[in-house]
């Protein structure tokens, strides 16, 4: 440990390779995402009129899911480039904070967009 510097620091060697991993991963879930919206397109494209709020709830929770785990990849990123415990803490902290608050605005959203589809879905069953 260098002169006036307390903790541990995380060896570049060891930053170089969780990073890796990572970008790794990171494209792996970027080919499924790929895959799975075009899978979810094809299905809408034959959806019936009826269908068309849940359609708009479920590319919302897609959308959003999508979101979540691209946050989290770039956390991952910042938590591998982190040089000292002090740093992975902040991190932490700051991606928690801003998960919290994503996560409540992603819930109105759905929320909003899910009593949309019901309203629309008993106004077309009236029709």
């Amino acid at each position: 440990m260098a002169a006036g510097k307390s903790g541990f620091e995380i060896p570049e060697q060891m930053r170089d390779f969780a990073e890796k991993s990572v970008d790794q991963a990171r494209k792996a879930f970027d080919d499924f995402m790929n895959v799975t919206q075009q899978a979810v397109s094809k299905v809408e494209d034959s959806a019936s009129v009826v269908q068309t709020g849940t359609t708009d709830v479920n590319r919302k929770a897609l959308t959003f899911a999508e979101e979540q785990v691209d946050a989290a990849f770039k956390f991952a990123q910042e938590m591998v480039r982190a040089k000292d415990m002090e740093e992975i803490m902040s991190l932490q902290q700051g991606y928690l904070r801003k998960q919290m608050e994503t996560l409540g605005e992603q819930a109105r959203d759905i929320s909003d967009t899910a009593t949309k589809a019901a309203q629309d879905a008993a106004k077309s069953a009236k029709s």
